[in-house]
Order: structure tokens, then C-alpha cells, then sequence
């Protein structure tokens, strides 16, 4: 289903980024927007991570060096979005930027936090603001129901626990967010990415989310 009613050319909703918890669908709905909106899409190196499954495994051990990749990797396409494409007015991102120290927080000790902020005030990265934020929250119970569904070689490795002090650092991360507007969106009960009607009253809210903070809270279309 194509839709393209964004107005690119008032400038707004340009570059769209999308965040949210593990399992909470962002990729997916990065893809499915970008596909309605023929965008340009930005997805996180997972799969290219070494470091991610160990990480998954043991945590600990792999911490430092799965954060360090993230970050050099999210630094390279930071610039690569600076250079202007021709063949696309919007981009799609399936994570923001300013969000990485929230899991260098999570994941990191005190010392290695300490090196990744080195690193990072070296990289000297220059962001992009997007011109929206989509934050997808979801119940850890429902995120758990995803990773189960999705069965992914990391997703097996990925503890309750964990998931709950994710959760509970997103909620903070967004509390005190203010950069640009900022659309917080309830997915535990709707499925944007394969309900289409979902998406579209997904989409509509989107259309009308041009400034500030707002507030999302659908039903599915398959439970109304």
C-alpha cells in the first residue's frame, strides 16, 4: 500500500526516526514507511555486529567492543546522511542518534563508560535532528511475545530482566527528550507492519504530529 502524503516539500516530517525497545517492531516499520513514503532507509549494522551474540551470550565480555561497533558505525552514516540524495526527499531511520549512550549507560562500567565518552567527544559526531521521533513503547510482556515470534539468533539470548531495565531507560531517555517533536506511540496491541489499517491510522497521526509531544494510544483495528 502506497501512501505519500507527507508534505516534503513545506519541509516537514523530513527525516523520520524511529525508536523503541527490542522486539518493539521499529526496523520493520522503518521498512514499511520508507516503502510507502519510496524514502531513503537507515537501519542499525545489527547483523554486522561480531560482538552482538557473545554479547547476548555473556554480556559482560563483550559489552565494551559491541557498544564501541554501534558507535563507529552509527558515526559513519551519521555522515553519510549529510550527503544529499537525488533520488529521495525523506528519510527513514530505525534508530536515533542521541539515544546510543542510553545502552552505553545500560551495558557499559564505570571505566568503560568512561573510554566510550572519550571516543565519542573525539568522533565529534554532528547529528541530524529529526524532523519527528516515533517512540514505540510496548509492555515487556508483549516485547518478550515478539522476541519469541521473531526467533532470531540474538533474540533467544535476551532476559526478562533485561528487557526491564531497557524499558525503564527508554521511558527516561523520552521523559526529559526535547530536540524536535516527538510522537509516542502505545504498540503493545497493534501491528503496524502487517495491519494495514493499523498502519494507517498509524500514518494519519504521523501526518498531524508537527511539533511538541504527543500521544498515541490506539486499539488494533483487528480488536475494534
Amino acid at each position: 500500500m502506497k501512501v505519500s502524503r507527507i508534505n516534503t516539500a513545506s519541509g516537514a516530517s523530513r527525516y523520520i526516526a524511529i525508536e523503541g525497545p527490542i522486539g518493539v517492531g521499529k526496523t520493520a516499520l522503518a521498512k514499511r514507511l520508507a516503502d510507502s513514503l519510496d524514502a531513503a532507509l537507515v537501519l542499525e549494522e545489527v547483523a554486522e555486529n561480531p560482538f552482538l551474540e557473545r554479547f547476548y551470550r555473556d554480556g559482560r565480555s563483550a559489552a565494551l567492543p559491541a557498544q564501541m561497533f554501534f558507535l563507529f558505525a552509527r558515526a559513519r552514516q551519521v555522515e553519510d546522511m549529510r550527503q544529499p540524495d537525488l533520488f529521495s526527499n525523506v528519510r527513514i531511520s530505525d534508530y536515533l542518534f542521541t539515544r546510543d549512550r542510553l545502552f552505553a549507560e545500560l551495558n557499559l562500567d564505570a571505566e568503560e563508560l568512561k573510554l566510550y565518552d572519550q571516543i565519542a567527544d573525539n568522533l565529534a559526531v554532528d547529528a541530524p535532528v529529526p524532523d519527528l521521533v516515533i517512540y514505540l513503547q510496548a509492555s515487556v510482556d508483549a516485547l518478550m511475545q515478539r522476541l519469541v515470534r521473531r526467533n532470531s539468533i540474538y533474540d533467544r539470548f535476551v532476559e526478562r530482566s533485561y528487557l526491564e531495565r531497557l524499558t525503564d531507560a527508554y521511558a527516561r531517555f523520552f521523559h526529559t527528550y526535547d530536540d524536535g517533536p516527538l510522537l509516542i506511540v502505545n504498540a503493545s496491541q497493534i501491528d503496524p507492519v502487517n495491519n494495514d489499517a493499523d498502519f494507517e491510522q498509524l500514518f494519519q497521526q504521523i501526518e498531524r504530529t508537527t511539533g511538541g509531544r504527543h500521544f498515541f494510544n490506539p486499539v488494533s483495528a483487528a480488536l475494534a
